[in-house]
C-alpha cells in the first residue's frame, strides 16, 4: 500500500499501546484510531427527526422493490 507509514503504525501499536501483533491486527483501522485518540467526525447518533427524514425519503413499499 503505497503511502501508508506502516512503520509508524506498528510502532504505536506495539510500543505505543503496548498491544500483541494478534491484538494490533485484530483491530479495525476505527478501532485503533480511538485507542491513540484521534478519531475525527465519526458517526454521529441518529435522531429520531433524522429516522423520519430517512423514512420519507426512503420508504419501504409493499412490493419489496426499492
Amino acid at each position: 500500500m503505497a503511502g501508508f507509514d506502516w512503520p509508524s503504525m506498528l510502532r504505536a501499536g506495539l510500543h505505543g499501546l503496548q498491544l500483541k501483533p494478534d491484538e494490533f491486527w485484530a483491530l479495525t483501522p476505527v478501532e485503533f484510531l480511538v485507542m491513540l485518540g484521534l478519531e475525527q467526525g465519526g458517526a454521529q447518533t441518529l435522531s429520531r427527526s433524522g429516522l423520519a427524514e430517512l423514512l420519507d425519503r426512503f420508504p419501504d413499499r409493499p412490493d419489496g422493490e426499492g
